[in-house]
C-alpha cells in the first residue's frame, strides 16, 4: 500500500514513511492509494470472529507486507485489551462505549496501535530514535501518553493549552515522566496543533525525526474504524439500518468510521455532532469551508476550529457536496443544550453520559427523524469521570473513581509552559 499527499504535491510513501512522517513535506495529510472492499462473507458471518479477527481484515489492506502478519496480530491483540460495549440508552437508540482502555478515551486505540507499529520499526532500524510530538484538547494527550510510556527510542512531547482540558486529563499527561514530556501552551487548542504542524516543516528540525500522535498521523487514524465494525457485529441481529452520530473536534472518528463504509460496512448515515465549534455544520448549509478560532465548551475535546482530517473526508467523496450530503449530515449545540441531554438521558433510565457523548446523543435523536425506522448509535468517547466537575453538578450524582484514573490523582503534575512557536523550537533544539 502506498500513501499520498492530499496537496499532491509530495512523492508517494510507504506505510512506514507515513507513519514517521506524519504529515507529507508539502504540509498535506496522507491517504491511502487505494480502498478495496472486504468480501461479502465476512460481513455475513461477522458475528462469528473476534473482535482481533475482524480488526485484522480490517486493517491488513492498509499495511501490506510491511509489518509481518504476526506481528500485526500481536500488535491488534495489544492494542484491543479492553471491550467495546454497545449499551441500549432508549429504544433503538445505543451508546457505543470507547473509554474502557487504560486512559478512559476512545484514543487509547489509535494510540496503543500506533506506538506498537513505531515500536516495531525502531526494532528494524536498531539505532533510530524518534520525537512523537502532539496537540491535545483534551484526551489525546493522556492517550498517547500511555500508549508510549517506556517505548524505546521514542520520545513524546503534548502540546495543551492551558487550563482548557479537565483536571484529569491534565493530570493524566503531566505525570508518568520516563519519555512523556508536556507543554503546557498559552493559547487554545488549534495554537498547539499549528505549532505540531509548523515544526514538521521546519527544516531546522529536520534530524529530529519528528512524527505526529495525531490523528493527522494514519496510524493513529485508521484503526478508530475497528469500533464500527464492533458495533455492526453486535447490532446485526437487530436487521436494521444504522446510523452513527459520532461527536466530532477533528472528525478523525467519523472519517474512519466512513472509509469502513467504503469498505463496504453497512452503515446508513452519518451524523457528525459539534458543540459551537460549527465549521463543518456551517459549510454543510453554504457550501463555504470557513474555519474560524476555536470557542471554549464543556466538551472540550471538540473545541476544535479547524478539524484536519475534514480535508480526508472530503477526498472520499471528490468534493461532491451533494454526494456528501446523502451520506452525512452535521448539527451543533450549545453547552445549555448539552447539560439538558445529559439529564434526559440519566432520568430516562439511569445512564450517566459525559458531554461529548451528550452532544453525540442530540446529533442522533434530531437525524432519525428522518429515518423512522433505523437504529442509532452515538459514540461514547470518554469516561464521564473524566469530567466530573461537570457530570456531578449537573446529575446531582457522586462518580465512584476507576482505578485507571485512580492512579494518576496524588501525582505530581510537571509541566513547561511555552507562548509562541519560538518557545517550542528552542526546547526541541536544546
Amino acid at each position: 500500500m502506498k500513501y499520498y499527499s492530499l496537496n499532491h504535491n509530495a512523492p508517494n510513501v510507504s506505510f512506514q514513511e507515513a507513519v514517521i512522517q506524519g504529515i507529507a513535506p508539502d504540509k498535506g495529510l496522507y491517504f491511502p492509494e487505494t480502498i478495496t472492499p472486504l468480501n461479502a462473507d465476512f460481513f455475513d458471518t461477522i458475528e462469528n470472529l473476534s473482535n482481533e479477527e475482524i480488526a485484522y481484515q480490517a486493517i491488513k489492506q492498509f499495511i501490506g507486507n510491511e509489518i509481518p502478519e504476526i506481528i500485526l496480530k500481536e500488535i491488534i491483540a495489544e492494542t484491543l485489551c479492553f471491550d467495546f460495549p454497545v449499551i441500549e440508552v432508549e429504544k433503538d437508540i445505543y451508546s457505543l462505549e470507547l473509554f474502557h482502555g487504560p486512559t478512559m478515551a476512545f484514543k487509547d486505540v489509535g494510540a496503543r496501535f500506533m506506538s506498537r507499529c513505531l515500536g516495531h520499526f525502531n526494532k528494524e532500524k536498531k539505532n533510530s530514535k524518534n520525537t512523537v510530538l502532539v496537540a491535545t484538547s483534551g484526551d489525546t494527550g493522556g492517550a498517547v501518553a500511555s500508549g508510549f510510556l517506556g517505548v524505546k527510542g521514542v520520545e513524546v512531547i503534548i502540546l495543551y493549552p492551558s487550563g482548557k482540558v479537565s483536571d484529569i486529563q491534565e493530570r493524566q499527561l503531566t505525570t508518568l515522566g520516563q519519555n512523556i514530556t508536556a507543554l503546557e501552551v498559552d493559547g487554545v487548542f488549534d495554537d498547539c496543533q499549528d505549532m505540531v504542524k509548523k515544526a514538521f516543516l521546519d527544516i531546522d528540525l529536520k534530524n529530529k525525526n519528528l512524527t505526529s500522535a495525531n490523528s493527522i498521523n494514519i496510524a493513529r487514524w485508521l484503526p478508530q474504524m475497528f469500533y464500527f465494525f464492533f458495533a455492526y457485529k453486535a447490532l446485526k441481529k437487530q436487521n436494521k439500518p444504522l446510523i452513527f452520530s459520532c461527536p466530532s473536534g477533528n472528525f478523525g472518528n467519523i472519517c474512519a468510521g466512513i472509509i469502513s463504509k467504503k469498505m463496504g460496512l453497512p452503515i446508513e448515515h452519518f451524523v457528525a455532532s459539534t458543540n459551537v465549534n460549527d465549521t463543518v455544520p456551517r459549510f454543510l448549509e453554504n457550501g463555504m469551508y470557513d474555519p474560524k478560532p476555536s470557542k471554549a465548551t464543556i466538551s472540550n475535546a471538540m473545541d476544535v476550529g479547524n478539524p484536519s482530517n475534514f480535508i480526508r473526508i472530503q477526498e472520499m467523496y471528490q468534493n461532491d457536496l451533494a454526494q456528501f450530503k446523502k451520506d452525512f449530515s452535521s448539527f451543533t449545540f450549545s453547552d445549555e443544550e448539552t447539560l439538558e441531554a445529559m439529564k434526559t438521558i440519566y432520568n430516562t433510565n439511569g445512564y450517566i453520559a459525559e458531554p461529548h457523548g451528550a452532544v453525540g446523543y442530540l446529533g442522533l435523536k434530531k437525524e432519525l427523524q428522518n429515518h423512522k425506522n433505523d437504529i442509532g448509535i452515538f459514540l461514547e468517547t470518554a469516561h464521564p469521570i473524566k469530567f466530573l466537575d461537570t457530570v456531578e453538578p449537573a446529575l446531582n450524582v457522586k462518580l465512584p473513581i476507576p482505578t485507571q484514573i485512580e492512579s494518576v490523582l496524588n501525582k505530581e503534575k510537571v509541566s513547561v509552559k511555552i507562548k509562541t512557536y519560538e518557545d517550542l523550537k528552542t526546547f526541541l533544539i536544546q
